[in-house]
């Protein structure tokens, strides 16, 4: 089926962010996709929130849940898409939630691990996420689907493509800074290689994030991309036959060999973490 990626800037607003993601939407949907891919903080972007934030949660996850599901109904589309969702406490979740052509919640995706690096410490408003790892079937694919710092985890991609996922989406709101461009597409890349699936990648196009969403095949190899414009689309035809082609001169998952002799790592904490 077609994919798109959706780029755009999202603001403190949540009916403002609903109009421009209609706006991409429907334009994916004018060009055939079946799926449309959001960025993280698509509800809102925290340093945009003129309101406490943690009430600002409160008050809109509900309703931006619904515009989703208008959305998608409305346009014959399904959505992935990020927000921030109430846990009961004073830190809610980041929360990815995919929904279907007809407005139905699939399932929702709590992100698992938070980004306390580069001087950024997510965990001090963010709670992370207690409902594991996530594939959900869309058009006749599996789709596995995380959020922007899991993307620097190998064994979540893994994990994700053994399950079945055909396609692993991932939702970022990218920060910029040295090097930054060249990791986020390394790692796409390199999470698309090593496990000989789909990845479609939808990145905030902000003053602090650096956008380039990207749809990329089971090589490697960017089939459709952005750079740092405020708001587009990047689509692409992802086939399971593609898959089916690589894997059957690059059998990477079929020729893993899992032994006790692998050597197990202990979690080990950075120096000025946060520990929750």
């Amino acid at each position: 089926m077609k994919v798109s990626v959706g780029q755009f800037n999202p603001g403190g607003d949540v009916d403002g962010n609903l109009v421009v993601m209609r706006r991409l939407a429907a334009s994916a949907r004018d060009g055939g996709s079946a799926l449309i891919v959001f960025p993280e903080e698509s509800m809102f972007s925290v340093g945009r929130v003129e309101v406490d934030f943690a009430a600002a949660v409160d008050a809109q996850w509900t309703s931006f849940v619904q515009g989703l599901s208008l959305i998608a109904s409305q346009v014959g589309i399904a959505v992935i898409a990020g927000g921030y969702e109430s846990s009961g406490e004073q830190r809610p979740f980041n929360t990815l939630i995919a929904i279907d052509d007809d407005g139905r919640i699939l399932e929702t995706y709590r992100k698992l691990h938070l980004y306390d690096a580069f001087s950024y410490q997510e965990s001090q408003r963010i709670k992370p996420g207690d409902g594991g790892l996530k594939v959900v079937p869309i058009g006749g694919l599996r789709i596995g689907i995380m959020t922007c710092y899991d993307l620097r985890f190998p064994e979540m991609a893994r994990a994700l493509a053994v399950q079945g996922a055909d396609l692993i989406c991932v939702a970022a709101a990218w920060f910029k800074g040295e090097h930054k461009i060249d990791h986020w597409q390394t790692l796409l890349r390199a999470r698309a290689i090593e496990n000989t699936c789909w990845v479609a990648a939808a990145g905030t196009s902000s003053g602090h994030c650096i956008g380039h969403s990207v749809i990329v095949d089971p090589m490697g190899v960017p089939q459709d991309f952005l750079k740092d414009e405020e708001e587009g689309i990047a689509t692409a035809a992802v086939t399971r036959k593609r898959i089916d082609e690589v894997r059957e001169f690059l059998p990477v998952l079929a020729n893993r060999r899992l032994t006790s002799s692998y050597e197990v790592v202990p979690n080990i904490t950075a120096p000025g973490a946060v520990d929750h």
